[in-house]
């Protein structure tokens, strides 16, 4: 079972109605994702600018996402050792070719997360963040595994917020496994997301998890703003006491919520 596949099925298939949007608005629409999916079989990724120079138009995300790679790519050696690949699938994915693309999706999810932590903290003034595994692909055995353990923390971080405002029950768990049974995913998986999501809510758990790394706590609250609508008193109130507990500061927060599109409460 690997846990990447069941977050690209799950984002797949859509956490909550406007998931699809905001990952949509977070890469900037339009041209932006014809140019990222056009990167999936191209086997772009050089050290050179080339690749990313069609990617300077356009809002939100979007709008910087060349640059913003490209001063990552400088951070880790170049262009090559980020997961542009991983992008372009996600950006195919999201102008319809979901079900073609399997766990290559996840790790899209991840790359854009990563992108968007890394965006957030350097705009807001955070000193050098580090680029985020997910954005840059892991090199060694044991960046692998920390990756694998951060998409765990994502994953597990969008099944807890579904259950912020209280009104998740046995037909909602049934509907979301039914979604992963659709695109796949094994019984193992399906068996994952229905454990998790009956479990007592874990957000200090979460938190803690993220303490002192504040590129994954940025991911951790760009994926919940994926995750649901915070359109209840009981949502927003999680997403101001996870804001607090992952210790990010209100410029990191609403530069996230501006990239997903999210409308002030």
């Amino acid at each position: 079972m690997k846990i990447g596949d069941i977050l690209g099925s799950l984002m797949g298939s859509g956490m909550s109605a406007s998931s699809e949007d905001r990952l949509k608005n977070s890469m900037g629409g339009g041209g932006i994702l014809d140019g990222l999916a056009g990167m999936l079989g191209s086997g772009s990724g050089g050290s050179s600018a080339g690749p990313l120079s069609g990617l300077t138009d356009g809002g939100g995300l979007g709008g910087m996402l060349g640059k913003v790679l490209g001063e990552a790519g400088n951070m880790v050696g170049g262009n090559q050792n980020l997961a542009i690949g991983g992008l372009g699938a996600l950006a195919g994915a999201l102008l319809g070719g979901k079900k073609a693309l399997g766990g290559a999706l996840g790790g899209g999810v991840m790359a854009l997360l990563g992108a968007m932590a890394f965006k957030a903290l350097k705009g807001a003034g955070s000193d050098k963040p580090q680029v985020p595994l997910g954005l840059m692909e892991p090199r060694t055995d044991t960046e692998r595994q920390e990756l694998e353990h951060h998409t765990e923390l994502i994953l597990k971080a969008m099944l807890n917020a579904a259950k912020a405002d209280g009104q998740i029950d046995e037909d909602e768990i049934r509907r979301i496994v039914g979604k992963l049974q659709e695109t796949g995913m094994d019984a193992e998986a399906q068996q994952y997301v229905m454990t998790e999501m009956q479990k007592p809510m874990e957000t200090q758990k979460l938190m803690a998890a993220a303490q002192g790394r504040p590129e994954l706590a940025a991911q951790i609250y760009a994926a919940t703003l994926l995750a649901i609508e915070v359109d209840t008193p009981a949502e927003q109130q999680y997403l101001r006491q996870l804001a607090t507990g992952l210790d990010l500061s209100p410029q990191v927060t609403q530069r996230i919520q501006e990239m997903v599109g999210l409308q002030p409460a």
